[in-house]
């Protein structure tokens, strides 16, 4: 009896394994395996942090996204372990299950309901390798198929602690681990990178758009802290309007007037294989609209696709902004390259003299009140009407384009990192199933990543 629950499943689709490696269950090279408290935890507003499964999907806990608990509430959610360097976060139930994510260092977390705590054993296995194997697309194969059977999908603790483990000699983990890391790390910092850029550029909207501070500076007779031919641009004074207090012979407009078009994109016949067979123009859903520069879609499409249906070729440069399909309404993205968007995007091409850069902002500062419309409608969305009448401060031409101009080299690069981020992530990628299986060996995979760097 003790022997059955102790077997050892490998996977269907692993390859076979170099001699050295060798195939283990995750409780044989874990010092532990812990399950969440089955409550629900009350939120705080600060206090140590909550892993839940959407926090850890991308395979990394991000804390800029994270919940927080009280120390009463991290004290009885820590009482079977307390989650430190080393350890790692697993979802086990929900729409992001079987994603493990390592616990960041100096950072204090507790598990949400869904969620496992994996404790490996440094003598047995790298924690760094063992989330990669974990992410890996064997296991995703094979988690997949050894759900519990209820309709959420859902792993049970005696299927996570019999997981199948390829195990290299340690120092190749600790080579393997260091590869991808080297890609991982390189693809955060552009993350990061890029949120500076972006937190740059909104600041200086805010400033000029929202808060008015050039204007205010002006009629109150201090100097705006500008150069003067952009200085000159602001008027002194303000004046009433149905939105509050706004700049001397500034208006306010609808969201259309800046706009060349506003157009819905389209889904081509799924039956219709000349529509999506070796389709090359990228055609993006919702889900893919992060706010940023977007560099390539999940599916293409043809020339005859948009030929023969309701999908609009939009240049690069358009904004695509997602209508509804909760929890998406709202986000946004601009097209690095010509491209659509099924229907529940809509694609906007900015006036030249207003600029792209000063209508996305524009959006991302309405996105509140666009999605409070949404949450009152039947269907949880906002349709293209709504969208185009949407009621805002505008500037004259001149104000809009300047601040267009002045952050375009801050878009531009923007777009670079994260061209350069989509390259590295499909390198790792198509290294991580490779390297995590024997079948690529280190000093061939140092030479790729030497090569793409």
């Amino acid at each position: 009896m003790a022997a059955e629950m102790h077997v050892l499943h490998t996977p269907s689709t692993a390859a076979q394994l170099p001699s050295d490696w060798s195939w283990k269950r995750l409780d044989a090279v874990c010092q532990g395996v812990f399950d969440c408290p089955h409550s629900t935890p009350v939120l705080s507003e600060d206090g140590p942090y909550l892993a839940r499964s959407q926090d850890v999907r991308s395979g990394v806990f991000r804390t800029d996204e994270a919940a927080r608990v009280s120390e009463a509430t991290y004290n009885e959610r820590i009482a079977r372990a307390e989650p430190r360097h080393g350890d790692l976060l697993y979802s086990r139930e929900g729409t992001y299950f079987g994603i493990a994510a390592e616990v960041p260092a100096g950072v204090r977390v507790c598990l949400g309901q869904r969620m496992v705590l994996i404790r490996p054993s440094p003598s047995a296995v790298s924690f760094r390798f063992l989330r990669y194997w974990l992410n890996s697309p064997v296991m995703a194969l094979h988690t997949g198929g050894h759900r519990d059977g209820s309709v959420a999908e859902r792993l049970n603790l005696p299927t996570i602690r019999a997981l199948p483990v390829a195990v290299p000699p340690l120092p190749e983990q600790r080579a393997i681990a260091h590869i991808l890391g080297t890609l991982d790390d390189k693809i955060e910092l552009n993350r990061r990178m890029n949120e500076t850029l972006e937190t740059m550029a909104r600041a200086l909207f805010k400033s000029w758009f929202v808060d008015f501070d050039p204007v205010r500076a002006k009629a109150e007779g201090r100097d705006p802290g500008l150069p003067k031919p952009i200085a000159d641009l602001f008027p002194d004074r303000f004046e009433d309007s149905e939105l509050g207090e706004i700049p001397a012979g500034w208006g306010v407009g609808a969201v259309e007037s800046l706009c060349e078009s506003i157009t819905s994109g389209g889904t081509p016949a799924r039956m219709n294989s000349f529509f999506w067979s070796d389709g090359t123009i990228p055609w993006f859903k919702t889900g893919e609209l992060l706010d940023g520069p977007l560099i390539e879609s999940e599916e293409h499409i043809t020339e005859a696709a948009v030929a023969g249906s309701s999908c609009k070729l939009w240049p690069a440069g358009t904004i695509l902004f997602a209508l509804y399909a909760s929890p998406t309404v709202g986000r946004l993205g601009v097209l690095t390259r010509p491209g659509t968007s099924n229907q529940a995007a809509a694609g906007l091409i900015a006036k030249p003299e207003v600029g792209v850069p000063f209508l996305r902002r524009l959006l991302l500062e309405a996105r509140v009140r666009l999605q409070t419309i949404a949450v009152g409608a039947a269907q949880q969305n906002i349709n293209q009407g709504v969208l185009k009448s949407h009621r805002a401060v505008i500037p004259n031409a001149d104000v809009a384009g300047t601040y267009s101009r002045s952050v375009s080299s801050l878009d531009e690069q923007q777009g670079a990192l994260s061209k350069q981020a989509h390259t590295l992530a499909a390198l790792r990628d198509a290294l991580l199933p490779k390297l995590i299986s024997g079948e690529l060996r280190v000093r061939d995979a140092e030479r790729m990543v030497d090569a793409a760097s």
